[in-house]
């Protein structure tokens, strides 16, 4: 495999950690785009990325730093938006990806590998309908492109069962929107992996690789995974419906915006696939049960005996 001199957006994110120092062992020559960059952030990234503080959705800027790059890697995303009204989405996945593209077009770069969505394009929030339209611009492009569909990733540092268990370990009681929504969780180091394997591999092109792992979950079932591992006896009350759109639109206005209506949306489509990318390229997909505890750490031992007997009663 020949290094190649590469330009990756959304880079500082979760996936984009991992896969900086997954396609360093390459050899690959990164050169990172960031918008907002924290204090010495060069310190947070493995050496040899070249970081740039630049304003990714000006056309001119994207067209100097893809110059000479023989691949681009799109990983931009956001998970809820100020307000409701949709805008937020369309100009991280739908307004970014076109310039993107018009930057390949303009400075030659045939490759694009794009992050996206399981779900693309179906169901009716303002997420997945923005990232459907995106894959469509790629589709479109006449650019080498690929798209990478995942469910929910997971590994140290996520957003899902790092998140439950921190709201679990502050609360014996969680209220649980959404309840019996299923995903099938894929390992952060299997996504990296399959982005690696596509990147020079010409049977890629034009390929959607949905990415998913070996396990179908409930929301709750991912609950209690994270209770039996933390060793805590909680009591989940699953919402029904309404109860569960009312509790996503209270989040709305909470800062940080821990839930929100448009992640109620997104959740009344499961987040299981259909064709398994992850075969496709010939990796063997992580249980979760293998890297949980690094995610959430080791119960403590007499919390661990105490949720064991009674599990035993």
């Amino acid at each position: 495999m020949s290094p190649m001199r590469l330009v990756v957006l959304g880079g500082t994110g979760f996936v984009g950690r991992y896969l900086l120092e997954r396609l360093l062992r390459d050899g690959h020559r990164i050169t990172l785009l960031s918008r907002n960059l924290a204090a010495r952030a060069e310190r947070l990234l493995p050496p040899g990325v070249e970081l740039r503080q630049v304003d990714v959705y000006d056309p001119d800027v994207l067209r100097a730093a893809f110059t000479g790059a023989d691949a681009v890697i799109n990983l931009v995303g956001i998970l809820n938006e100020s307000g409701d009204n949709g805008r937020g989405f369309r100009r991280a996945h739908v307004e970014l990806v076109k310039l993107v593209i018009a930057a390949c077009q303009l400075t030659g770069v045939r490759r694009l590998l794009q992050m996206s969505s399981l779900n693309a394009g179906r169901g009716h929030s303002h997420y997945l309908k923005s990232r459907g339209e995106a894959e469509a611009a790629v589709k479109a492009s006449g650019l080498d492109w690929t798209l990478f569909e995942p469910s929910v990733i997971f590994g140290p540092g996520d957003g899902l069962f790092a998140r439950f268990g921190a709201l679990l370990r502050s609360s014996p009681i969680l209220p649980l929107a959404c309840a019996q929504a299923k995903f099938a969780p894929v390992y952060v180091g299997d996504v990296v992996e399959a982005i690696a394997r596509c990147l020079q591999d010409r049977a890629a092109v034009g390929e959607v690789y949905e990415l998913y792992g070996p396990e179908v979950f409930t929301l709750r079932e991912i609950v209690a995974a994270c209770a039996r591992q933390l060793g805590l006896r909680r009591l989940v009350l699953p919402l029904p419906s309404p109860l569960g759109r009312m509790q996503a639109f209270a989040c709305d206005f909470v800062p940080g915006k821990p839930f929100s209506s448009d992640n109620w949306r997104s959740l009344q489509t499961d987040s299981v696939g259909g064709i398994d990318g992850l075969h496709r390229l010939g990796i063997r997909p992580t249980r979760v049960d293998a890297v949980l505890p690094d995610i959430l750490g080791h119960a403590d031992d007499r919390q661990a005996r105490l949720a064991r007997l009674r599990a035993m009663h």
